[in-house]
């Protein structure tokens, strides 16, 4: 599979996913999203790959939606064109036949943590910064982004999290639920390898059978939550508080809400 944004390497019974953007801090545009949707949907197929690991390039894990992306696009009918293939990655990666691991070092934001917290197992380093920051331009989280936080916190503490956008180093997110190991810093690569290697030496096939039982027990509400963030987002595309929210944004100073 030939990709322009994410690499993908396959050895023996582990493929890795590079994001790989690094000049735009692997943020997520229109061809990212839709070939990793593309990507997972063929993964499903690879019967011999048991653990998928995801990554970014560069300096970070990634920095979410392309702000600038949004900026440029004013046509609504676009943005929810670019819904359906967010669904469509997440369905396709929630559900992967395989164990998935998130590899995060310095910033996993907006849709990146959305996709991050999607991974069955997930290493963050001390220093990162994790953020589910939609609320700062406007807008609700996407990516089934309030799907997983709820599945990692319960509903009130994912509203919370939710609304103030904070943003979290290791040992926070580590403290909440929201990662599985939080290591030092350069050494989540190292960290993963020896997941890797204890997962491979285990029964995986039974823990793989594990997640694909709760995971298609979980799927009519995930496929509820994707349509509700869908519809949520293109009408909060139309407000003059996200518009505000990416302006501010792009030029570096605090926004000014109204409730508009």
């Amino acid at each position: 599979m030939n990709f322009e944004t994410i690499k993908l390497e396959i050895a023996e019974r582990k493929a890795t996913l590079t994001l790989n953007r690094p000049n735009a801090m692997n943020a997520m545009d229109f061809t990212m999203m839709r070939e990793l949707a593309d990507c997972f949907e063929a993964l499903h197929n690879e019967k011999d790959i048991q653990i998928l690991i995801i990554r970014g390039e560069g300096r970070v894990f990634s920095a979410g939606g392309d702000v600038k992306m949004m900026v440029s696009s004013d046509d609504f009918s676009d943005f929810g064109t670019i819904m359906e293939d967010i669904s469509r990655l997440v369905k396709a990666y929630y559900t992967l036949p395989m164990i998935t691991i998130a590899q995060i070092h310095g910033a996993a934001a907006g849709l990146g943590f959305s996709l991050a917290l999607g991974s069955d197992i997930i290493v963050a380093e001390q220093s990162s910064k994790l953020a589910m920051n939609f609320i700062g331009i406007g807008l609700v989280p996407d990516g089934a982004g309030h799907f997983f936080m709820k599945e990692r916190l319960g509903t009130p503490k994912a509203k919370q999290m939710i609304w103030e956008g904070k943003v979290l180093n290791g040992d926070e997110a580590l403290t909440l639920g929201l990662i599985d190991y939080n290591v030092e810093d350069g050494q989540a690569p190292v960290t993963v390898d020896q997941l890797v290697g204890k997962l491979l030496a285990s029964p995986i096939l039974a823990k793989i059978e594990t997640k694909l039982i709760l995971h298609n027990a979980n799927l009519p509400v995930l496929e509820q939550i994707l349509e509700g963030e869908s519809a949520g987002q293109v009408k909060m595309r139309q407000t003059q508080d996200h518009l505000e929210g990416i302006q501010a944004f792009i030029g570096k100073r605090m926004p000014q809400f109204e409730g508009k």
